[in-house]
This record gives structure tokens, sequence and C-alpha cells, in this order.
């Protein structure tokens, strides 16, 4: 595992970057897809999470969590507004139903598993706070530490290009965002927090606030 700052650490994934999981203290923050369960179990090593919590339920986040939450016994936490999908396994008001996505829910997304715990704006999960951030997905969720300025910004901003893996800032695709304005009107909203570190669903750190706030002002409204 990376440690990224201090009781945060990434956990690696083939290829790099690709579908990141964070362990916040002693959380573990997203899942990846339905094959990612041994990457993260080995990645974990002796380390014992005591709850798993979501950016937000898409396939590629949530796809082991039923596997991991059943092997370490822990409790699921996921943020409010995509808790009933989770719990009901019903992804598909999630996201625009084109074909890639449906390719995904079939292919790697994980089973329905009961939510322990709704995550809603203001709650905290292993040190950070959480921010609802809407637009992605219905209820999307990141998560603010503001000692050190510290931020998980999951899928509300790609750190690679979605297509050739390089590092950069993206939206993420319309092809998997629910409503893209809201979710720049999100991204906004992360930029003002100034992180002097902000992290990813996808693609590597980014340690650049000046770069972020570039990217949010050049965003069509």
């Amino acid at each position: 595992m990376e440690e990224i700052a201090r009781n945060l650490h990434l956990l690696p994934s083939r290829p790099a970057h690709a579908f990141n999981a964070y362990l916040l203290e002693d959380v573990l923050l997203d899942a990846g897809t339905r094959w990612s369960a041994r990457r993260l179990r080995r990645a974990l090593g002796d380390r014992r999470p005591a709850a798993h919590a979501l950016t937000h339920a898409h396939a590629d986040h949530q796809g082991s969590s039923a596997a991991l939450c059943t092997a370490y016994d822990i409790p699921l936490w996921c943020p409010a507004g995509e808790a009933e999908a989770m719990a009901g396994g019903d992804l598909r008001a999630l996201g625009p139903l084109g074909p890639v996505v449906r390719a995904q829910l079939r292919w790697w997304a994980g089973p329905a598993h009961p939510v322990a715990r709704t995550l809603r704006e203001g709650d905290e999960v292993g040190g950070f706070t959480v921010l609802e951030t809407p637009g992605h997905s219905p209820g999307h969720c990141s998560y603010w530490r503001e000692r050190d300025r510290t931020l998980i910004a999951g899928d509300v901003l790609f750190g690679r290009h979605p297509r050739t893996g390089r590092p950069g800032l993206h939206e993420p695709p319309a092809m998997f965002t629910l409503d893209p304005p809201a979710n720049r009107r999100a991204i906004r909203r992360l930029a003002a927090l100034e992180p002097a570190v902000v992290c990813f669903g996808h693609g590597p750190p980014l340690r650049d606030p000046a770069q972020l706030a570039a990217f949010a002002q050049a965003l069509p409204v």
C-alpha cells in the first residue's frame, strides 16, 4: 500500500491507478469490480478493516463490496442517495444505461448487500468528513480532511484519461455520468476547498491546487 497522507493509504491495482481503493484509518473505501476482492485482500495483508464505505455504487466501485464485507464480517456504509440501490442490488438508476454501462453491470457489478449506515453531508468516516457531491451518480459522496487539506474526490473528477490512462484532470465521461452539469458544480465546490492533495477513483493523486482551480474555472457552465 502507498501512504498518500497520514492514515490514508492507496491500495494497488492493475493497471496502476485504474480502480482505486483506499484505507482511511481502518475504513476501506471503495472495492473495485467483482474481480477485485482477492487483490484488495492481498493488499490489506494483516490489516483488518473495521468498516467498508463507498464513494458511490457504480459497478467499478461496489463490485467486491459484498465479498469483502462478508470475508471480514464488517458493516457496509453507503451514500444515502444510493443505499436503496446497493441494498436491493438494482444499480440501473445510478447512471446512463448505454451499452458500456450495461456491460459493466453484467460483468463488473457485485451483488446486493445490506447497508448498515447511510452517509450524509457532515458525517465522519475514518477521520474524513463526508461531502455530498452528486452528479456523476445521484448520491455520490467525496471525503474531506480539513486539517491537512486532503480530499478523496471519487469520480467527481478523473485523475487520468479514461482511454489512454495518461495522468491529468478530466471530467468523468458523459456515458457514465447521470447529470454532467451537477457534476461540474461539484467540481467547482471541491476546487474551492483548495486541497493540498486530491485522490481519485481513477488516476494517481494530484498535489497541485492551482491546477485543479484552473481546471474548474475553465469548465462550461
